[in-house]
């Protein structure tokens, strides 16, 4: 995830500040996040990661288990989210030096980031992708005030794939990975897309707001070390609708009061049957 300049972390997650002064935007990450079940996968994968760190040497986590097992229970309970962490942090590198290649700007050495930058570049190559003519935009921030989210696209770009190969603008979001295959596509990411298509103003880099253009089709392009793949998804009427239900479930969660008053008053002391009584 990169940091886009109105972004800001709260306790209930990502927002964006509105330049213009009004109601701070939920970020479609955060609406992801909060509003869509990902237990089902989440959880599994978690307990992956720690069976392997066990399975990898049993012998010395028996030995902790018996001599410290809180520390053990911390260490292991913590696996998961340091996990995560290096992967995001990981996307969030590549993404920097994405943007660094399209804009024709230095960027820091960083080996573990280049292969993925590499794909990129090959990617641009084997499109014909001319970074000067075809690129619109990268790394944008796109706000929807009346629905009351915002969100930053990776790229906006121009690809000759219409009828007679004539150009589309295309959305592109890239996703990054050091072990999933190139051509894995996760349910909601169809969602973040659409979400970022029917946003209909973008920011520029005065803070000024313009209508966003109209994007023609949505796709991911999934960078793995040794390869990378783009594939369309479908970013319609039906996505939207998904997405907005998200929306909905995330801003009713995010302004839910943290405590309940008693329906009931508490029973008079002493007494804990009223028929009794």
């Amino acid at each position: 995830m990169t940091d886009p300049k109105w972004a800001v972390a709260t306790e209930r997650g990502r927002y964006y500040h509105d330049p213009a002064g009004g109601p701070d935007l939920i970020s479609i990450t955060n609406v992801l996040g909060t509003g869509v079940n990902k237990s089902f996968a989440l959880v599994p994968w978690g307990a992956g990661l720690v069976a392997d760190t066990v399975i990898a040497d049993p012998i010395v986590t028996a030995r902790r288990a018996r001599t410290e097992p809180a520390a053990l229970r911390r260490e292991l309970a913590a696996i998961p989210r340091q996990n995560s962490e290096r992967a995001a942090n990981l996307g969030t590198r590549v993404h920097n030096r994405a943007q660094a290649a399209v804009l024709g700007v230095p960027y820091p050495a960083d080996p573990e980031v280049e292969p993925y930058a590499q794909q990129l570049a090959r990617w641009f190559r084997l499109w014909r992708v001319d970074l000067a003519e075809d690129v619109v935009a990268t790394e944008t921030t796109v706000l929807h005030r009346q629905l009351g989210y915002a969100g930053t696209g990776d790229l906006w770009v121009w690809l000759r794939t219409g009828a007679a190969r004539r150009r589309q603008l295309w959305l592109v979001d890239y996703k990054t990975s050091a072990k999933k295959p190139a051509d894995t596509v996760y349910d909601e990411q169809p969602l973040q897309l659409t979400a970022l298509r029917r946003a209909p103003e973008w920011l520029l880099p005065d803070d000024t707001t313009e209508p966003a253009p109209r994007v023609h089709r949505t796709a991911l392009l999934n960078l793995r070390p040794r390869s990378h793949r783009l594939i369309e998804v479908p970013s319609g009427p039906a996505q939207f609708r998904a997405f907005r239900g998200a929306l909905a479930t995330s801003l009713y969660l995010h302004s839910a009061p943290s405590g309940y008053p008693a329906v009931l008053p508490p029973w008079a002391p002493g007494v804990t049957d009223r028929k009794a009584a």
